[in-house]
């Protein structure tokens, strides 16, 4: 403290957390905004999984998000855009968004296949046998499968 009861801060010393984040966040913030950021995160959330695999939302800016999608899907959003504003304005829970713009983008590429459950291995008797004695559970379960892997891998190095 000073001679005058004044506390002063010298040039780099501590300084209040809340003094600093606007001159920190300012930048970020011009680029994206925080709005904006929400929504691209959370994106599947609002519009849910079958808009959510056809579109993509690429900027919030002056109340208008820009979505990209294929063809057919913008008229159908079109339609749809007061629903939609609706449920981005209640997720975001501001009336960030006024209006829908929609760019073409050509549709990503498909997801890959799920990969195949491969068929159960033909397990020894003695295997079965033994199997049998453990009681049913967790641990039974996870010895089948134990004995499924083995096994199918030794019927392909055979």
């Amino acid at each position: 403290m000073a001679a005058d009861g004044e506390d002063r801060r010298f040039f780099g010393g501590p300084r209040a957390l809340g003094a600093l984040l606007p001159r920190l966040t300012r930048p970020a913030f011009k680029r994206r905004s925080p709005a904006g950021a929400a929504l691209m995160a959370d994106w599947p959330e609002v519009v849910g999984p079958a808009l959510a695999a056809v579109t993509s939302p690429k900027r919030l800016g002056n109340g208008t998000l820009v979505i990209a999608c294929a063809g057919p899907v913008a008229m159908e959003l079109t339609h749809l855009a007061p629903q939609l504003i609706g449920r981005i304005n209640a997720h975001l829970g501001q009336a960030a968004v006024e209006r829908l713009r929609f760019v073409q983008q050509a549709p990503g590429a498909a997801p890959p296949p799920a990969p195949r459950r491969p068929e159960p291995a033909a397990l020894p008797p003695r295997v079965r046998d033994a199997m049998a004695a453990v009681p049913e559970g967790e641990l039974r379960e996870a010895l089948e499968k134990l004995a499924q892997g083995v096994y199918r891998d030794r019927q392909r190095r055979a």
